[in-house]
């Protein structure tokens, strides 16, 4: 297992700027995903790790060794693409084997290590077939064989699921996470897929721009995003903001929340000095769809659930829970309810809002407020 070190990276294209100084230290054995929005620059900066694009300024190191010079097949790296990149006229075997053979790794070894990637992702049967005989599903498998075959010191993951149908792409997940704990590679994984994002990595990083927003746990950046972007683009549904006015009553700061005709004024016990200088000024308040429901476990003990009434808008069976959406403060507001819970549109329900876990960002910067 070896490291992986990406030190103030810039590349531009003629005048446009699209990575703007990326730095990310990835551990041995690390898996690393990058996601973003289409242009955000993560399969760019994949392609600069894998040496297929040159560096306008920075370092990239993989281990203790400066690569920024070396070239794709001396950099120790072996790359998955979203389009498979199998040789058609080759069979699977062929194509698991042909990157060791021009290596002169010798006969006996390779047929070992052919047999030994086959069984691993279970592709035993499918040595003798080509390419345009398998399933999008076992051509990726064999993509992944035939990078594994070089037991490389790094992984490259480029949108490899992307051109599966959604059953596949969830069972695809789970291999490739099956995978990382038998081999614990390190993996560096490119996708605009959040719920990929969040099942496969031990830490993601959420690109806009060419710029890291944010780069922690899957779990930090659901429950702790830094800014609107990162509240927005991780979660599914994503997370609920909502302007909201801050009002002092007695000796609580409290959040102005009107619903259709309703106002509530909820005090704020977490961390309530947090909005002493927001009084009478408007911040964003972010909540997660499960932190309003019909009802919670702790609620009779937990002083910062609050009761609201709404009308429904909308209602989104799921299956284990029902998503229904209503207004506050005219924002649409998505919240995940028992399905025996759930009101039809047009009909008023009582809501619980948990404050416990909300975050307040600055309307104007639209960073997190701490």
């Amino acid at each position: 297992m070896v490291s992986l070190s990406i030190r103030n990276i810039r590349k531009a294209f003629g005048t446009t700027e699209v990575l703007k100084g990326i730095s990310i230290d990835v551990a041995p054995g690390e898996f690393l995903v990058l996601v973003g929005p289409s242009g955000c620059g993560k399969s760019t900066l994949l392609n600069l790790i894998a040496g297929l694009e040159k560096i306008t300024s920075g370092e990239i190191f993989i281990g203790d060794h400066l690569v920024n010079q070396v070239s794709p097949k001396d950099r120790d790296i072996a790359m998955v693409f979203q389009s498979y990149a199998l040789y058609p006229n080759m069979k699977v075997r062929k194509n698991i084997s042909f990157g060791l053979e021009t290596r002169k790794i010798p006969k006996s070894e390779i047929e070992k290590t052919v047999q030994k990637v086959a069984n691993m992702l279970q592709i035993e049967d499918l040595l003798d077939r080509k390419p345009a005989q398998l399933s999008g599903g076992q051509r990726q498998r064999v993509a992944m064989g035939r990078a594994l075959a070089r037991s490389p010191s790094v992984f490259l993951f480029d949108e490899p699921l992307s051109n599966l149908d959604a059953k596949l792409r969830v069972e695809m997940r789970t291999e490739i996470k099956l995978l990382h704990q038998r081999i614990a590679t390190t993996i560096v994984y490119v996708t605009h897929d959040q719920i990929e994002a969040m099942t496969l990595a031990d830490r993601i990083a959420i690109m806009k721009d060419g710029i890291v927003q944010q780069l922690d746990t899957p779990r930090n950046v659901y429950e702790n995003p830094v800014n609107l972007f990162v509240a927005g683009f991780i979660g599914s549904h994503s997370m609920n903001v909502v302007p909201v006015r801050v009002v002092k009553s007695g000796q609580s700061n409290c959040l102005l929340i009107k619903t259709g005709e309703k106002t509530f004024t909820i005090p704020v016990d977490k961390n309530p000095s947090l909005l002493n200088k927001w009084i009478d000024r408007e911040l964003i308040l972010g909540f997660r769809p499960e932190q309003i429901s019909d009802g919670f476990p702790n609620q009779a003990e937990n002083n910062q659930i609050h009761t609201l009434e709404s009308k429904v808008e909308v209602i989104e069976p799921t299956g284990p829970d029902t998503l229904v959406f209503i207004r506050i403060n005219d924002k649409k507001v998505a919240c995940r309810v028992h399905p025996n819970a759930a009101r039809h549109p047009g009909e008023t329900m009582k809501l619980m809002l948990d404050l416990s876990s909300a975050i307040f960002f600055d309307s104007d910067t639209e960073e997190q407020i701490s």
